[in-house]
This record gives structure tokens, sequence and C-alpha cells, in this order.
């Protein structure tokens, strides 16, 4: 993958944006290479947790200009609109990573703006350095921020999205916590780093299975009235219970150890 850097260690695997040269502007090269990264991680079955960085001091921002430039340049044919077809393709990938049954960790510095904003709304946890600057420019740019409008509304709540939205807002990293763009915000590099080890610590003491199916389970109890949902998640529940995840977690708590999915220590 020419976009990427891609490690793992002890399950964890780390997918760093890697077009420093353009604070890793997201082109439709690197969004394939995203999505090819995510299917392998998924296929993965030592995989764990997902992390999500940039190099260079930046997380990502944003599309990247070219690439619009040239499908503005290229006719339509054949009824198929070149803008469009760009536009939907991050649209895909946001969909994506927001199903992907496992844990995803964003590690924000720099700028993050547009698509790279729209990735931090999307992972299920989310850490800064306070320097971090967010951006939601489309507005002054004369567009619109068509795919991470659902994924900034459910971030951060219609009414904090509907301002800054029509502000073309720019936030800071303490802004971005109060509003839980961030769960957590750090003053330098080592205590973000620590912070990261101790949030994949916790992922990791839970068990892989049951992570997927509350993560899916969470999804649709947005939409779904509670009384609809009842016998299923029971179902569920049971599944879950008379399973090898859930039969190893309760002999592990009822024999006072970790339970086999925890790493054990070197």
């Amino acid at each position: 993958m020419n976009t990427l850097l891609i490690d793992q260690n002890a399950g964890v695997r780390r997918i760093t944006l890697n077009r420093p040269e353009v604070r890793n502007a997201m082109s439709l090269g690197m969004v394939g290479d995203l999505q090819q990264a995510l299917a392998e991680a998924q296929a993965d079955p030592t995989v764990r947790v997902l992390v999500l960085q940039g190099t260079g001091g930046h997380f990502c921002a944003g599309g990247d200009l070219q690439d619009m430039a040239r499908a503005r340049m290229t006719p339509a044919q054949q009824g198929v609109d070149a803008i469009a077809e760009v536009n939907a393709a991050f649209g895909r990938l946001c969909l994506a990573y927001a199903r992907s049954p496992l844990p995803i960790v964003t590690v924000l510095e720099g700028t993050v703006m547009g698509g790279g904003f729209g990735l931090a709304c999307v992972a299920d946890v989310t850490l800064a350095l306070d320097t971090a600057l967010f951006r939601l420019p489309e507005t002054s740019l004369g567009v619109i921020p068509a795919q991470i409008a659902p994924f900034l509304v459910e971030r951060i709540g219609y009414a904090e999205a509907k301002r800054l939205a029509v502000t073309g807002g720019k936030i800071d990293a303490k802004e971005a916590l109060l509003l839980r763009l961030v769960h957590e915000v750090h003053a330098d590099a080592t205590a973000l780093d620590a912070a990261l080890q101790a949030v994949v610590a916790r992922i990791l003491a839970c068990a892989p299975g049951a992570i997927g199916v509350t993560k899916s389970l969470l999804a649709r109890a947005r939409f779904e009235a509670p009384d609809t949902f009842i016998d299923e998640a029971a179902q569920l529940f049971s599944q879950a219970v008379q399973g090898p995840e859930g039969q190893e977690g309760t002999a592990a708590f009822m024999q006072k150890r970790a339970p086999a999915w925890v790493p054990q220590a070197a």
C-alpha cells in the first residue's frame, strides 16, 4: 500500500496515514488502501484492535484537492458523475469503518479536517494531543460535508453538528473534548502514547467476539424502539452466555484468573 504504513504487535494493528507532504490528505488511492487494510484486518483472527494515526505531526487534512480537480475535468459519461463517485468512495470508507466489528482507536494530532474529521467520528475511542486543531471547512469553501454528516451528528449531536457546519467549524482539542468528539486530550506525545497503551489494554481485556456483537447491537439500538429489541437481544445474550467466550469468561471469574483472551504478560 503506497499511502499507508502498517505494522502489528500483540494483536494491535497500526494503520498510519503516510502522505506527510500534504498533511496526509486523503487521495482516492488512500481511500482504497484504507478499505483494503480494514478488510485484511477483519479477515485476520490475530488482529484484536485497530489504531489509526498519521505521520508528520498531522492526522489528516481532508480530501485531496487534486483528485477533485481531476474529477471536475472528467466529462460525465453514461450518466456517471466523476465528482459524485469520488465523494461516494469516501462515504463507503467511513461506513465500513463505522460498521467494523473490530474496536477502532484514533490518535489525533495536528490537522484533523474534513475527511479526517469523519474518521475521528467513526472511531470507538479517540485520543488527541492538546495541540490538535479540528476543522469542518466545507461550507466556507462553497461545498458541503456530505459524507461525514451522519457520523458527525451521531458523534456530537444535531445541534452542535449544525453549529459547526454553518460556521465552517474550527475548534481546538479542549473544545473537541467538551463536545465529546474526542475522549481524552494529552499534553505531549509520551502521555498520549501511555493513554493509547492503557486503552488498548482495556480493550484486550474484553472478549473479541463479544465486542463485535455489542458494537452491532449498539448501532441498531440508536434507531430501534426497546420493545422491538427484547426477544432478539435475549437470544444474542443466550448465545453469548452459552458460547465459548461466555463459558470461558464465567469460568475465569469463578476461578479468579484472567480469561484466555487477555494477553499474558511477557
